[in-house]
């Protein structure tokens, strides 16, 4: 498997450990010809970018997502986020709606949460790659195990806070150490939003369990850190 050149050495003794070698090898050679064949997203270059962002000893709160978005422009390699300009998916805008609600202010309407990610937020998909227009495409190639294993070596730090929305998120509960804070509830997604996600509170929650465990808590209205996110786009 192809890890970018800077990757953070924590990560890289990670994913580098011989449990994963086969798969990885396995993986890799998928993804090549998935590349060579047809479309896939997110660009190479960003496939890892929530570790590229988030390293292992920075890590304060996890965000699961699925896969990346499927459609053109939308996936940057961090769950639920969208590159500045990008329309904001219905899943991230029911997000924002509840922050607000949380936060009690406004945020501003930008899909780009790598603000998020330079504060210790781990974004990441159980998959991390995927066919243009066909979501979960690339399931049970690989990925899983791989993000698995970032997921259980998270596990092995003290005070992490795991929102996991959704049900296949909710999965992973069982496993975490009892020291963290699990946050469950609902996916945001507008099919289930309102039967739990809405008025779940999870990034004040959050943030409280930082500060009783003395850790800075995260400015969730800081979603990113490229400025202005400038006119929004829509793309086919």
């Amino acid at each position: 498997m192809e890890l970018p050149e800077d990757l953070p050495a924590c990560w890289r003794v990670v994913l580098s450990q011989p449990s994963l070698l086969r798969t990885g090898r396995q993986l890799q050679t998928f993804l090549d010809r998935e590349r060579a064949e047809t479309t896939v997203f997110p660009p190479a270059a960003q496939t890892f970018r929530a570790l590229q962002m988030t390293p292992l000893s920075e890590v304060r709160v996890v965000i699961t997502g699925q896969d990346p978005y499927h459609d053109h422009g939308q996936a940057e390699g961090l769950s639920f986020s969208v590159p500045p300009g990008i329309r904001i998916p219905p899943s991230l805008r029911n997000i924002f709606r509840e922050l607000e609600e949380d936060e009690g202010r406004p945020i501003s309407q930008n899909g780009c949460l790598d603000g998020w990610a330079a504060q210790g937020v781990l974004l990441l998909n159980t998959v991390l790659t995927v066919r243009a227009h066909q979501a979960n495409s690339h399931r049970r190639q690989g990925w899983e195990e791989i993000t698995g294993e970032i997921l259980r070596a998270v596990n092995e730090l003290p005070n992490v806070v795991f929102i996991l929305w959704g049900a296949a998120a909710g999965k992973l509960q069982p496993e975490l150490h009892s020291r963290h804070l699990v946050l469950t509830s609902a996916h945001p997604s507008p099919l289930s939003a309102r039967r739990g996600f809405f008025g779940s509170r999870p990034f004040s929650q959050a943030n409280r369990y930082l500060l009783r465990h003395g850790l800075p808590p995260i400015d969730w209205l800081q979603t990113t850190s490229r400025g202005d996110a400038g006119l929004l786009t829509d793309f086919p």
